[in-house]
């Protein structure tokens, strides 16, 4: 259900660093959301020098941009919460500054989101959409959460 890009300059992150990150983003989203930690999807983008700017300037290699896209339905608070626990896990791996972490979260209505080739449910009705899904796709989600 979320979908989080992780976008660094090219080389900036090692592999250890973004499995720990993938980790953290995962843990903190399911312990926010209670969503089930198969949905969590982290995608890493490594950006050229030279490919990103602010304000005109090329962006320094010690950024790390983060963009989460969830389904609605969350309050202000469980959305503060998630943004902070993205943060602080990319700062945890990384050891950047606070302020070289940006984060973003925009939200998309289920009915406009399809995962395992299905709509998604509205948040907190995982087990309701799981339970109705054919035997041999539970098993497969089974094996992604593992």
């Amino acid at each position: 259900m979320p979908t989080y890009l992780v976008t660094t300059a090219s080389g900036r992150l090692s592999a250890a660093e973004k499995q720990q990150i993938a980790s953290a983003i995962s843990r903190a989203h399911n312990d926010v959301t209670h969503a089930p930690l198969f949905f969590a999807q982290i995608i890493f983008h490594e950006i050229a020098a030279g490919n990103q700017f602010i304000a005109g300037r090329p962006v320094s290699a010690d950024m790390v941009f983060i963009h989460g896209y969830i389904r609605a339905g969350r309050t202000p608070t469980q959305k503060r919460e998630l943004l902070a626990g993205i943060v602080d896990a990319a700062i945890a791996a990384t050891t950047l500054p606070r302020g070289s972490v940006w984060a973003y979260l925009s939200e998309l209505p289920p009915g406009q989101m399809v995962e395992y080739g299905h709509f998604l449910p509205e948040p907190g009705m995982e087990n309701v959409w799981l339970a109705g899904l054919p035997d041999a796709e539970r098993a497969h989600i089974a094996r992604v959460g593992e």
